[in-house]
C-alpha cells in the first residue's frame, strides 16, 4: 500500500526538525570558534560573527609547541588520542570477536555467568575503578604513558565488544558454518573464512562504537597523565579553561577538531551501522 501524501509530508518535516535538532549545536559550535572573543562574550548575541576569524586554528596548527602554549599542545593530544583509541579498539575487536565467538557457539559450565561477569565490569561506574587501576598502573610503571592508556581503556572496550559480538554470532546461522565444517574447515578456518565475512557490519560497527568510547574518555585520562606525551583531546580541552579566564573560542575550535574523526567514521561506515546493530540484537 502507497503511503498517503500526508504521511510523506509528515515524514519529511519530522525528518527536518530531527536534523536541525541533531546540527544545530554542532553549527553553533562552528560558529563560536571562528567569532571573536568579543562577540563571544556580548549580551548580544550573534547569529553569525561580523568579523570571522581563523585566528584559533592557526594557534592550534601553527605554534611553535612550547611547554606553556595549551594551544600548541593540543596538537599532541590529537596525535595521542588516535594513537590510544585505535589500539584500544584494535585489542578489544581481536578479543571480543574470539570471545564473542566462543561465547555465542561453545558450550561450557559458567558461560553465561561469565557473559555477565564481563558485561557486569562494563557496567561498573569508571569512579570506582580510579584507585586499583592507578596503583596498578604506578607499580608497572605506566602512569602518565600512551600503553597505560591503552590498557585501562582495553578494560572498559572490550567487555563491550565481547557482548556486543557475542550476541552478533548468535544472529548469524549456524547451518553455514557446519557445512564448512563438513567441507573439512577446522573451527578456526570456519570463523576466518565463513563467519568473519558475514560479520563484517557487527565488527565495524562495534569497532566504531569501541574507538568512540576510547576517543571520548575524560576521567582515566585526566587522573592517569600529567604531560603532553599521554594528555588526549578531552584533558586537552578542559585546559583551555584557566583559573581566572575561559577562551571559549578556543575550547570550540578543539570540539569541532574532536568531531572530526566520529564523523569521518559514521560516515564511512554508515551502510553497515544500521544493520550491525539490529541484527546485533537478535538474540540475547
Amino acid at each position: 500500500m502507497r503511503p498517503s501524501r500526508a504521511y510523506l509530508i509528515w515524514i519529511h518535516v519530522a525528518a527536518v526538525v530531527m536534523a536541525l535538532v541533531v546540527l544545530a549545536p554542532f553549527a553553533w559550535l562552528v560558529i563560536s570558534s571562528i567569532s571573536p572573543s568579543a562577540e563571544l562574550l556580548s549580551p548580544h548575541p550573534h547569529w553569525w560573527p561580523d568579523h570571522p576569524t581563523l585566528e584559533r586554528y592557526r594557534a592550534i596548527f601553527g605554534s611553535d609547541g612550547g611547554g606553556s602554549d595549551v594551544a600548541a599542545n593540543f596538537r599532541s593530544a590529537m596525535i595521542n588520542s588516535f594513537v590510544v583509541a585505535s589500539a584500544t579498539t584494535a585489542v578489544s575487536l581481536v578479543v571480543g570477536v574470539l570471545g564473542g565467538y566462543a561465547f555465542a557457539r561453545l558450550t561450557f559450565r559458567f558461560r553465561r555467568t561469565s557473559l555477565f561477569g564481563f558485561l557486569a565490569i562494563y557496567m561498573l561506574p569508571p569512579i570506582a575503578l580510579v584507585i586499583p587501576l592507578y596503583l596498578a598502573l604506578a607499580n608497572l610503571g605506566l602512569l602518565d604513558t600512551k600503553i597505560g592508556l591503552i590498557v585501562t581503556y582495553s578494560s572498559i572496550v572490550t567487555p563491550f565488544c565481547l557482548w556486543t559480538m557475542s550476541n552478533y554470532f548468535l544472529s548469524l546461522p549456524k547451518d553455514l558454518e557446519d557445512a564448512a565444517r563438513v567441507d573439512g574447515c577446522s573451527r578456526m578456518g570456519a570463523l576466518l573464512w565463513v563467519i568473519l565475512p558475514l560479520a563484517r557490519p557487527g565488527i565495524l560497527t562495534t569497532g566504531m562504537f569501541g574507538f568512540l568510547l576510547a576517543w571520548d574518555e575524560f576521567l582515566y585520562a585526566l587522573i592517569f597523565t600529567s604531560s603532553t606525551q599521554a594528555k588526549t583531546i578531552p584533558v586537552a580541552i578542559a585546559e583551555f579553561t584557566g583559573k581566572h579566564s575561559s577562551d571559549f573560542g578556543l575550547i570550540a575550535a578543539g570540539g569541532v577538531l574532536a568531531t572530526i574523526p566520529p564523523v569521518l567514521l559514521a560516515l564511512a561506515f554508515q551502510r553497515y551501522i544500521v544493520g550491525g546493530l539490529t541484527s546485533g540484537a537478535v538474540k540475547g
